[in-house]
């Protein structure tokens, strides 16, 4: 009975294991009804209350994930007017369309705010109009009269939150009820971004990048816990860091220890470990992802084996190679390329396979700027003050689109 017990609540996790366990006669003791209830925290000012591990669904294309998902407790699901050309949102809303669940779920999306070498051209007014005409299409796509969350996407420069254009429209859709709460996602310059938000009183919620690969970013933490104190919602992505470090620099030996699901939980749980997030929205693509991802929503608590691979001297090295974003590397390129933006589009392809995101991330960078520059480069003099191998990866961009 207790093993068979245990691997539902392993398998299934939570309410589900609950409800199977209740259907098939087994008795629950109280440890036991502690232990399915995941952790809940509150995002910020907000007052919305989440398990500590939602689905960011950027990723995915299989409705019967998200709907599992939805089964086995998660309750916040992360999308983007931009995801899969707006199929992704589609099925976001038509899962839950199905499910009779919208009042059950907190969805957020996020809506770009165009090229920034366009938008000095385009004035207030066109800003406005373009963001909350792509917004309208999200809650189509969406099926719903209104969003939990509505970010502003990918800023990656103060400047960028104090645009009238951008404030006038993420007012309009609070006021109107369309959005409940507004915030923005950012991947890079975290730290100035989160500052900056801080003292401006208009986002209720923040989306950032953060994982271990940042343990020693005092700025950044330092910035987190500023804007938690101050009532702001953070929630965490690119927790896993799924990037090129682990094959490219971990010793074969190290290698072999790792190559099970000891390393998604252990960065996972580093990240909800802050006190500053709330929740975090690992983008997983497969049910056996979901299954290694959600238990971690019900004890934070490391395993001696993860406390062993976060330990480890290899793992901090092999670290060095995940990309900050920090921009460190934008003046070593003599044709003014945008390397960290690169770098970012490579991830997508290499790491994540989703190509969309590829083809949109290379759109945002402005042409003069792009991998274009890069064709005829013989030899990349980009550096990275932490490593990462920039010519590496800007050749394999190359090659795809060769």
């Amino acid at each position: 009975m207790t093993s068979r017990r245990d691997f539902l609540i392993k398998a299934i996790g939570g309410t589900a294991a609950a409800g199977l366990l209740k259907k098939s006669g087994f008795s629950l003791n109280a440890q036991d009804k502690k232990n399915f209830q995941p952790i809940i925290r509150t995002l910020g000012r907000t007052g919305l209350k989440i398990p500590v591990v939602s689905m960011g669904v950027m990723n995915a294309d299989n409705p019967a994930l998200v709907k599992r998902s939805f089964e086995m407790g998660i309750r916040h699901f992360d999308t983007a007017w931009g995801y899969q050309k707006g199929r992704n949102e589609e099925m976001v809303g038509n899962v839950f369309k199905e499910l009779n669940a919208r009042d059950q779920v907190i969805i957020a999306t996020k809506v770009p705010p165009g090229k920034p070498e366009l938008m000095d051209q385009m004035g207030d007014k066109l800003i406005e109009a373009e963001f909350l005409a792509r917004f309208e299409q999200s809650l189509l796509r969406l099926q719903t009269d209104y969003v939990d969350i509505l970010y502003i996407h990918n800023v990656s420069d103060a400047a960028m939150l104090k645009r009238p254009g951008l404030l006038n429209a993420i007012e309009k859709v609070r006021k109107t009820k369309k959005a409940r709460f507004v915030g923005f996602s950012t991947h890079r310059n975290m730290s100035e971004c989160i500052a900056a938000a801080i003292p401006a009183g208009h986002f209720d919620v923040i989306l950032t990048a953060i994982n271990y690969s940042m343990y020693d970013d005092s700025a950044l933490l330092a910035v987190m816990a500023r804007a938690a104190k101050a009532g702001i919602g953070l929630v965490a992505m690119k927790t896993q860091c799924k990037q090129a470090w682990y094959r490219e620099a971990m010793p074969d030996g190290i290698k072999k220890f790792y190559e099970g699901t000891i390393w998604h939980g252990a960065l996972l749980k580093w990240a909800l470990r802050l006190e500053s997030v709330t929740t975090a929205i690992p983008g997983y693509t497969s049910f056996e992802q979901l299954e290694t991802d959600w238990p971690v929503s019900f004890n934070l608590d490391y395993t001696p084996d993860e406390v062993k691979f976060l330990a480890d001297r290899n793992v901090r090295l092999a670290l060095g190679n995940v990309c900050r974003q920090c921009g460190g590397c934008s003046g070593s390129c003599p044709h003014g390329v945008d390397v960290p933006a690169l770098v970012r589009a490579h991830m997508y392809a290499a790491d994540y396979g989703n190509f969309h995101e590829l083809r949109r991330a290379l759109d945002e960078i402005p042409v003069q700027q792009g991998l274009r520059a890069c064709m005829d480069c013989g030899t990349c003099r980009a550096v990275c003050v932490r490593g990462v191998r920039i010519a590496r990866r800007l050749e394999e961009l190359k090659t795809i689109f060769a």
